[in-house]
C-alpha cells in the first residue's frame, strides 16, 4: 500500500477491524519511511450484472440505458425523475438478490413492465411497444385487447 503523504511503496497494518456498517474492513496503516499513519477499507467488489441480449451477446447492465429508456417510455406521463429512479432501483436490487450476475433482457424487459404496467399504462405500452418488437397496429390492438381483459388500469379507454 503506497502511503499517501510520501508516496513510500512499504506501510504497516496496525489495526484491523470490520467497520461499523459491516460492508468494508478498516485498516490503521503506518508508513515504514515517514512514520504518518492513514485508513484504508478493504470492500468486496459488487458482482458485475451482465444482460444476455436476444442474439446471445453479453453486455453490462446499464442503469442510466435502463433510466433513459424509462424516461423515453413515460414522456409527457406525470411521472417523476424520481419515480423512475426508484423503478431502477427496484429492477437492480431485484437482479442483485437474485445472486445470479446474468440476466435475459426478456427478464429485465418483464421486470419493468410489472413495474410500469401498475403505475401508467400509457408509459406500459411505450415500452412495451420498444421491448417487444410491435410492427403494426394490430400488436397494439392485442395487448390493449390482453390489458383490458385483465382487469389493469383502463387500458382500453
Amino acid at each position: 500500500m503506497q502511503c499517501p503523504y510520501c508516496d513510500f511503496e512499504d506501510t504497516k497494518v496496525i489495526d484491523s477491524r470490520l467497520s461499523e456498517t459491516k460492508d468494508a474492513i478498516r485498516r490503521r496503516r503506518e508508513c515504514l519511511s515517514c512514520g504518518k499513519r492513514f485508513t484504508t477499507y478493504e470492500r468486496r467488489e459488487p458482482l458485475r450484472l451482465m444482460v444476455i441480449k436476444r442474439d446471445g451477446e453479453r453486455e453490462p447492465f446499464d442503469r442510466e440505458k435502463l433510466q433513459t429508456g424509462l424516461a423515453k417510455a413515460c414522456a409527457k406521463q406525470r411521472i417523476s425523475e424520481e419515480q423512475i429512479e426508484v423503478m431502477v432501483d427496484e429492477v437492480e436490487a431485484e437482479l442483485r438478490e437474485r445472486r445470479r450476475h446474468e440476466v435475459t433482457s426478456r427478464r429485465l424487459g418483464d421486470m419493468v413492465l410489472l413495474r410500469l404496467r401498475r403505475l401508467d399504462m400509457v408509459a406500459y405500452l411505450r415500452f412495451a411497444s420498444v421491448y417487444r418488437q410491435y410492427t403494426d397496429v394490430d400488436q397494439f390492438r392485442s395487448e390493449l385487447v390482453r390489458l383490458a381483459g385483465s382487469g389493469v388500469g383502463n387500458a382500453a379507454r
